[in-house]
């Protein structure tokens, strides 16, 4: 579980740390954002252990990973809850890490060499192996070794405190089901993807016409693509709100998740159709709807499975949210 991404955030380290500095992205962006460089520089402290920026980056892009593709950056209207969100995983592993230490859990040696020998294979080749172990390890084999003990310590002390008591049993599945029908009632919904021209707050008549015409040439451009890749691609390059970062898709949406001025129209589309210009809030909107599903009440047999993942993630969330409360109780932490 943790350990397996822990040890691929470690993998992608080499390559995302100096992404915002090396990579142009696909496009140019439309949308306001940010880019993080990292330095070295200190972000926290827990119990005077100190944590960088580049810490940082690298669990943003674990929590964000699309940044990747364009360069680095991220939403500036997401950037702020990314980077808490990151900060708070790198503090409670942290704080995990230090509590395993104090109750003196250990990797034996055996375990430690086959998860180096599977980390080792995640490379393509010895020479990626070897540059990342120069970028993140001083070229040190001890080093990174060190780095997957650690991570192998956190899971470990997660798996007695979080994984092994969040197990739920099939009766407390059912009976949820049971009592929470109308849960398992699902809505109409259409899978879309979105184009979005902008019109700025008080726009003039005259920037309002600009934003039409640029919209009426977005629609013809959408109008000649052939599959939702190529309308993907084309909302990555020209669309303006932050959804053009994942092509536009928005993947099945309720009636009640859209503006109403897109419902009616989207709700009315067949898969594979592209609408006309929509003026939706503040913006010219085009869709493209790719799927539809009807109403329908899911049965317990279809839930069943994955009603049990989610509740047991529930129940993984609120161990975890206690553990850190209870490790940070007692710890020092500054974040500068």
């Amino acid at each position: 579980m943790r350990n397996q991404r822990l040890a691929f955030v470690l993998v992608l380290s080499a390559g995302v740390l100096t992404l915002a500095q090396t990579t142009s992205p696909v496009a140019t962006p439309m949308f306001k954002s940010t880019t993080m460089i990292p330095t070295g520089k200190t972000v926290a402290r827990v119990n005077g252990t100190v944590l960088t920026d580049r810490d940082l980056l690298r669990e943003m892009l674990a929590i964000f990973p699309y940044a990747r593709q364009h360069g680095g950056k991220f939403p500036e209207s997401m950037e702020a809850d990314i980077r808490r969100g990151a900060l708070d995983m790198l503090e409670f592993e942290e704080l995990v890490y230090q509590e395993a230490v104090r109750r003196s859990l250990n990797v034996t040696s055996s375990r430690l060499e086959i998860a180096m020998k599977r980390f080792r294979e995640q490379f393509s080749s010895p020479e990626q192996f070897r540059s990342y172990l120069k970028a993140e390890c001083a070229g040190s084999t001890s080093k990174l070794r060190e780095k997957i003990r650690r991570s192998m310590m956190i899971e470990d002390l997660l798996q007695v405190e979080v994984s092994q008591k969040a197990a739920v049993k099939d009766a407390d599945v059912r009976a949820f089901y049971q009592k929470n029908p109308a849960r398992f009632l699902s809505a109409e919904s259409v899978s879309v993807q979105t184009i979005s021209l902008l019109i700025l707050d008080n726009a003039t008549p005259q920037q309002e016409a600009s934003v039409r015409k640029r919209a009426e040439g977005a629609l013809q451009q959408a109008r000649k693509t052939q599959s939702s890749e190529e309308f993907g691609m084309l909302a990555e390059k020209i669309s303006e709100d932050d959804w053009r970062v994942m092509m536009g898709d928005h993947q099945f949406i309720t009636r009640n998740q859209m503006p109403p001025e897109v419902a009616k129209v989207a709700f009315g589309m067949k898969p594979g159709q592209v609408s006309e210009l929509i003026r939706a809030e503040n913006s010219w909107c085009i869709v493209r709807v790719n799927g539809q599903k009807a109403a329908s009440q899911t049965s317990y047999e279809q839930v069943k499975d994955s009603l049990k993942k989610e509740l047991e993630a529930s129940k993984v969330d609120k161990l975890r949210q206690a553990l850190h409360q209870q490790l940070r109780k007692k710890a020092r932490v500054e974040e500068l």
